[in-house]
């Protein structure tokens, strides 16, 4: 299979999925992450035009360190707009570049509202790329199951269905931990410990479905968007 993850800015995949896309990988499944922010407003003393070049960095070295492709559409932060006709051209045109089999990204009902939007954004353009004269570049992709991933800390999220990441959780705490600006930031701004808040966040999880650390998933349940298949790993 194919596997498209999309989350809105640098590190969000690796924060909430990159334990399941760390098993697609080890199954022989091709994986690519994709950002739709570049994470230009990401940190307390570093400038958005400093800034941008170094979380492209650091998402493209997690990618490369769990055997994934990257891609970063580019938008600025706080400019996701599913509404934004440009915005939803060239997420289609990502989508028919990739052809996935599924689609992870944010729940439509998360804390900010570039996650939100990319999530509307991104269903919004997996329909889109299915149609013969939506005018963006690239050939048809098929309409697919699309997998919300949890929210930051689990908050207003009820997880449909788990993936058992126990023994994935040492590489992807490792990606996590490229990010270095971003583990700075969030203990400046959020005062937390950022693999320690990983941690705890699939700890419990795993509480919930009997293993050790798991991820946690809710199914898009919409015409065309669902399956008989156990997709998720």
């Amino acid at each position: 299979m194919v596997i498209l993850a999309v989350g809105c800015h640098p590190d969000d995949l690796e924060l909430s999925c990159y334990g399941t896309l760390i098993k697609y990988v080890k199954a022989g499944h091709k994986v690519v992450a994709a950002h739709v922010a570049k994470g230009d407003q990401g940190h307390a003393v570093i400038k958005p035009d400093e800034l941008v070049p170094i979380r492209n960095k650091e998402a493209g070295k997690a990618a490369k360190a769990i055997g994934a492709e990257m891609i970063s559409l580019g938008f600025g932060d706080l400019t996701v707009d599913s509404h934004n006709p440009e915005m939803v051209k060239k997420a289609a045109e990502m989508i028919r570049y990739v052809s996935p089999d599924l689609i992870i990204t944010h729940n439509p009902e998360d804390y900010m509202t570039d996650h939100t939007e990319t999530g509307k954004l991104v269903y919004q353009a997996s329909f889109g790329a299915s149609l013969p004269h939506f005018d963006t570049a690239g050939p048809l992709a098929p309409v697919t199951p699309i997998y919300y991933m949890d929210s930051l800390a689990g908050v207003n999220f009820i997880p449909t269905e788990y993936v058992d990441i126990t023994d994935e959780m040492d590489l992807k705490l490792k990606a996590v931990s490229m990010h270095e600006s971003q583990v700075k930031w969030m203990y400046d701004h959020d005062g937390i410990d950022f693999l320690e808040f990983i941690s705890a966040c699939n700890r419990g999880r795993g509480c919930q479905c009997g293993v050790k650390y798991a991820e946690g998933f809710r199914s898009c349940i919409n015409y065309l968007r669902m399956t008989t298949k156990r997709l998720l790993p």
